[in-house]
């Protein structure tokens, strides 16, 4: 009961058709790829199609910034053409950020999002447990969840959580769902298990956050005076 109750995970959110670049992709090769795929990185994979880093926008414009700016107000001297020359013809192991930080197709949600956040990065290639390329996710991918109807989430809520996991009946515990903000009323039997339907509301996904406003007929969680 209640097992589709459950956080998405990164295996349904990801990309499977993934824009690659080998180590020794050229600079210019890379900006080709970014532009005509309309993405802003790709990973970096050797000839095992195991991820060896990730080239992003950002590395590109680091090095097209040591190049001079053509208006003359940079304060770094000129480039010569050779050194220009060498930019361009920058590779792929040369400019990406490794190594490669990756997830596992059966994380959740919480678990990759937790990653991206720790290690400051936006997306994260997937691989299996051979650590080949599966897919990849972005930080765009795991916030689309966050734009789930405030209908759908009350939905889960009251049958997935209340209902088949808990066994309550919308006559005895409400929820209230505004911009993915959880409200909830009622009363039920016993205090313990409030704080068990907070946490199971709180892992629907689309949740931002959960405000209780269940009251209790009995009060199991106050700690026996007997004993010490």
């Amino acid at each position: 009961m209640g097992a589709d109750m459950r956080h998405r995970t990164v295996a349904e959110l990801m990309t499977r058709d993934v824009v690659r670049a080998r180590r020794d992709t050229p600079f210019k090769e890379i900006a080709r790829l970014l532009a005509e795929n309309d993405v802003t990185a790709v990973p970096v994979v050797d000839d095992l199609d195991r991820p060896a880093g990730v080239v992003s926008e950002a590395d590109l414009l680091r090095k097209s910034a040591d190049q001079a700016d053509p208006s003359g107000r940079s304060p770094v001297p000129h480039l010569e053409a050779w050194e220009r020359a060498k930019a361009e013809g920058s590779r792929a192991e040369e400019l990406m950020s490794a190594p490669a930080v990756c997830a596992r197709p059966e994380w959740n949600v919480v678990e990759a999002a937790r990653l991206m956040e720790v290690h400051h990065i936006k997306r994260l290639p997937v691989v299996d447990e051979t650590d080949r390329l599966l897919g990849i996710v972005s930080r765009g991918d795991l916030l689309r969840i966050f734009l789930r109807r405030d209908d759908a989430i009350r939905d889960e809520i009251t049958e997935d959580v209340l209902w088949r996991t808990m066994g309550l009946a919308p006559s005895e515990v409400t929820a209230e769902v505004r911009d993915g903000r959880v409200e909830l009323g009622g009363s039920v039997e016993f205090r313990s298990l409030i704080p068990v339907i907070e946490r199971l509301c709180g892992s629907v996904d689309g949740v931002v956050s959960v405000a209780g406003h269940i009251d209790y007929r009995n009060d199991d969680a106050r700690p026996s005076s007997a004993g010490g």
